[in-house]
């Protein structure tokens, strides 16, 4: 039996219960139940959420990826920076990366300004930044493996003769 094979489900759709997940993996009810239960207490499952369309609500949510730069002293690591700014709620997403700047950052809010003070009064005094680059979201296409949008695009090639 393979934890991969469960985790893979449960990527998939967090809501197939512990008998779907038996019988598409050939395994006893028990042994996917027992599966989950270590998972979940060694801290590889982290939780479950809802993949949420946005767009299809009329209250607005705003959000956007926010690149930073950062310096390192002696005292401050990577680590020491993206604990202070993991913890903010409006923090959804924080990654370090490889490239032209160190973290990719996803920030959630109410509004555009909302989100702009946050960035301007909580994340650019953080004294290791020396620079942010905001890229508000337009439009999603794709959230976690799941396509968005109304599934009535024509999926069909066009034709010029």
């Amino acid at each position: 039996m393979s934890e991969r094979e469960v985790l893979e489900l449960l990527r998939e759709n967090a809501r197939y219960s512990t008998a779907d997940i038996a019988r598409m993996t050939g395994l006893d009810e028990s042994e996917v139940e027992t599966t989950i239960e270590e998972l979940e207490a060694a801290g590889v499952v982290r939780g479950y959420q809802a993949v949420v369309d946005w767009d299809k609500l009329e209250d607005e949510r705003v959000r956007a990826e926010v690149e930073l730069n950062v310096t390192l002293d002696r005292e401050t690591g990577y680590d020491d920076i993206a604990e202070r700014l993991a913890r903010f709620p409006q923090v959804t997403a924080l990654r370090l990366v490889s490239g032209d700047y160190d973290f990719d950052m996803e920030v959630e809010g109410d509004s555009i300004r909302e989100v702009s003070q946050f960035i301007s009064e909580k994340v650019a005094p953080v004294p290791e930044i020396t620079q942010t680059v905001t890229h508000y979201v337009m439009t999603s296409y794709k959230e976690h493996g799941i396509e968005l949008g109304d599934g009535e695009d024509d999926e069909r090639l066009s034709f010029s003769p």
